[in-house]
C-alpha cells in the first residue's frame, strides 16, 4: 500500500462528522512534526483547527483543507462500512474519500517526497486545516485567518484541495467562488376565516406579485469567470394546515450565489426595494454566507496549469462553478487561491470514493507545484 493511500486509509477510519475532528488533525500534526513543522493547535469553540508551519521566510505557500465530514446517511445504503476505507476494483470508498481525505493524504506525501529532495527550499510552506467547513463555518479557517493576519503572517499561495475534476483528475481547478447571500422573509398579514375575505389580509396573495417579480430579474450578467448572478427561493411556508383559515404569516427563505459584477449591499437593496413597491408588511433577516472572489492570474495558476499537463496531458478548465468553499476566507487577504483536487462525483453521495492511482497523480501534482513555485 502506498504512502498516499495509507494516510487516506487512517483518516477515513477516523468518522469525524462535522464538527468533529475525531483525531485526524493529532495523526497528521505527528507526520508534519516529523519534517520540521512547527505544530500549533487552534480551538475555537468546538471546532479543531491546526496551522502548521515550515519555515519563517516568504513566500508562504498553504496547503488547505478539511478534516470534517457530511453525515453518512442510512449504512445500510452503503457498499462497504463509510469509516471502514475499503479498496475494490481500484476505488478507495469510504466518507471523506474525495471530500477531502484523499486530498489531504496526497498534501502531506507530496511534502514528504519535495522536503527528502529540497530540505532547503526557498520561503516556507503551511498547512491549515479545519473541522468546522462542513457546518456553519464559523469557528474554522475563519478565525485561523484573522489569528494569522493579527500577527502579520502573510499567505502568497493557497491551494485547497477541494475535488475540483469533473470527468478525470485535472480536467477543472477552481480560481474562484460565487459570492452566497441568504435571506429569511417573513411576510405578514390578518388570519381569519376563509369566508369573510374582508376581515383578513391573506400573506400568500399580498407576497405574490413581488414573488414573481423577484423570480425575474436580471441582477448582472456575469463576467468571463462568473455566470449570471443566480436567485432562488428554497422554501416557502405558510397556514395552519386547515382548509377553512386564510394565514396570518408567510415565511420564506431564499439564496443568491453572485458575481463579481454585484455586491452584497446592492442585492439587499434592491430585493427589499421590491417588497416596499409592493407595500408589504415584512421582516427580512440577511446571512452573508461568503463574498465571491477570484485569483484571476499569477504565478499559482501557471504553476498549476503546467503541473497538470505534465502530469495528466490536459489542459485545465478554469472554473468558478459549484459551492462556497473556504476559499473565501483566505483570498481577501491578498493571497492567490486556487482548488484543485479529485472528481466530485460522488462527493456527500453513498459509497463516495476516489480512484486509488487519482489520488497517486494528485499527490504529484501537488508536489510539481511545490517545485515550481519553492524550488
Amino acid at each position: 500500500m502506498s504512502a498516499t493511500l495509507n494516510l487516506a486509509c487512517e483518516l477515513i477510519a477516523r468518522p469525524s462528522i462535522t464538527p468533529a475532528d475525531a483525531d485526524c488533525q493529532t495523526l497528521l500534526a505527528e507526520r508534519l512534526a516529523a519534517l520540521g513543522f512547527r505544530i500549533e493547535p487552534m480551538r475555537f469553540g468546538a471546532v479543531d483547527n491546526l496551522w502548521a508551519r515550515r519555515g519563517d521566510a516568504e513566500p508562504l505557500f498553504v496547503f488547505a483543507g478539511h478534516t470534517d465530514v457530511v453525515p453518512t446517511g442510512p449504512l445500510s445504503a452503503w457498499r462497504f462500512p463509510p469509516f471502514t476505507p475499503t479498496v475494490h476494483e481500484g476505488q478507495l470508498y469510504g466518507r471523506g474519500a474525495a471530500d477531502m481525505k484523499g486530498s489531504i493524504a496526497a498534501m502531506v506525501t507530496a511534502c514528504e517526497r519535495f522536503l527528502a529532495r529540497r530540505p532547503d527550499h526557498r520561503g516556507a510552506i503551511a498547512f491549515l486545516l479545519t473541522s468546522d467547513e462542513e457546518g456553519p463555518a464559523v469557528e474554522g479557517t475563519v478565525k485561523v485567518v484573522e489569528t494569522l493576519q493579527a500577527r502579520g503572517e502573510q499567505i502568497t499561495w493557497c491551494l485547497v484541495g477541494e475535488p475540483s475534476s469533473v470527468e478525470q483528475l485535472g480536467d477543472g481547478v477552481k480560481n474562484g467562488r460565487r459570492g452566497s447571500l441568504n435571506g429569511r422573509l417573513a411576510v405578514k398579514g390578518v388570519q381569519g376565516h376563509i369566508a369573510y375575505p374582508h376581515r383578513v389580509i391573506n400573506p400568500i396573495h399580498r407576497f405574490a406579485p413581488a414573488l414573481a417579480e423577484l423570480t425575474t430579474i436580471e441582477w448582472d450578467r456575469g463576467n468571463s469567470f462568473f455566470p449570471p448572478t443566480s436567485f432562488q427561493f428554497s422554501n416557502l411556508n405558510a397556514g395552519t394546515g386547515a382548509t377553512n383559515v386564510v394565514p396570518g404569516r408567510l415565511e420564506a427563505l431564499f439564496n443568491f450565489r453572485f458575481s463579481t459584477e454585484v455586491t452584497a449591499a446592492q442585492l439587499r437593496e434592491r430585493v427589499e426595494e421590491v417588497l416596499n413597491r409592493h407595500g408589504l408588511d415584512y421582516e427580512l433577516e440577511w446571512e452573508l454566507s461568503g463574498e465571491p472572489f477570484l485569483t484571476e492570474t499569477g504565478e499559482l495558476l501557471s504553476a498549476a496549469r503546467e503541473a497538470i499537463r505534465n502530469e495528466t496531458g490536459l489542459e485545465t478548465d478554469v472554473n468558478t462553478a459549484g459551492g462556497t468553499s473556504d476559499g473565501r476566507f483566505i483570498a481577501p487577504t491578498g493571497a492567490q487561491v486556487l482548488e484543485i483536487g479529485p472528481t466530485s462525483g460522488t462527493i456527500h453521495k453513498v459509497d463516495e470514493r476516489v480512484g486509488v492511482e487519482e489520488l497517486e497523480a494528485l499527490s504529484r501534482i501537488y508536489e510539481a507545484l511545490l517545485d515550481r513555485l519553492l524550488s
